[in-house]
Order: C-alpha cells, then structure tokens, then sequence
C-alpha cells in the first residue's frame, strides 16, 4: 500500500481528535508507515500523575511495533491547542524515533512559520544517543 503524505498528515489529525489531554488541552496525533507500507496511528494520553502520560510517536511506534514493523518510512505528527499549529516531536520521541529510522526516513512536521516541513532524524537530532 502506498500512503501519500497528505493521506498520512490526514491520518494524524484523525488520530489527534482521540487525544486525552485533559490537563494541557494539547492534542497530539501521529501516523507512520512502515517498512512493508502499512499504516499506524497513535495520540497522546495524559494521565493525573503528568509524568505518567504517553506520546502520540510512541503509542505510533508501539501499534507499529506490535503488528511486526521494524523502520519507519515517513511519520506525520499533528499538534496543538486549538487548530493545528507549530508542533515537532519532543525530545523524547526524536529518541524513539531514531530507533526505528535511517536515512531516509522523512518527518513530517509544521514549523514555527505554519507550514509543513520534511526533516531528517539527524536534522532534528544531531549526535544522537544510540549504544554500540
């Protein structure tokens, strides 16, 4: 299955409406595809012991991980408190990512100036954590 990006940024807003957020009111979504092209989305849930809560990236990766994927292709993360706006991965979730990507791996993400970008994992994390 082919997944154009605008099919996969049309996933994550899907996805970002099912968000629990009901202490920061920020509503995260993510959908990936895979390396055999399948399609994974995720949202973030908040939970009253805040540290506690999950990522729209890692709930994403874990669906991904479960049904037996093992890179991801392109990820689309949609966020924001109100409409969509400015919104990339935490730090966090760039880690979590860059376990799962390589070069080629494209995220899809609006900037500060609200228009999509395509960056690399080593754009957005250089001299990444990785063990030997």
């Amino acid at each position: 299955m082919t997944v154009a990006n605008e099919d996969l940024i049309n996933a994550a807003t899907q996805a970002r409406r099912n968000a629990y957020c009901p202490f920061s009111n920020y509503r995260v979504g993510a959908a990936l595809v895979d390396d055999r092209g399948h399609l994974h989305v995720g949202c973030n849930v908040e939970n009253a012991a805040y540290p506690l809560g999950s990522c729209a990236e890692a709930a994403a990766i874990a669906a991904m991980v479960q049904q037996g994927g093992k890179r991801i292709v392109r990820i689309a993360v949609v966020g924001g408190t109100g409409d969509i706006g400015p919104c990339t991965p935490c730090g966090g979730c760039r880690q979590r990512i860059h376990e799962f990507a390589d070069d080629e791996t494209v995220i899809l993400a609006i900037d500060d100036s609200g228009e999509w970008q395509e960056y690399s994992i080593g754009e957005l994390l250089p001299a990444s954590f990785h063990l030997p």
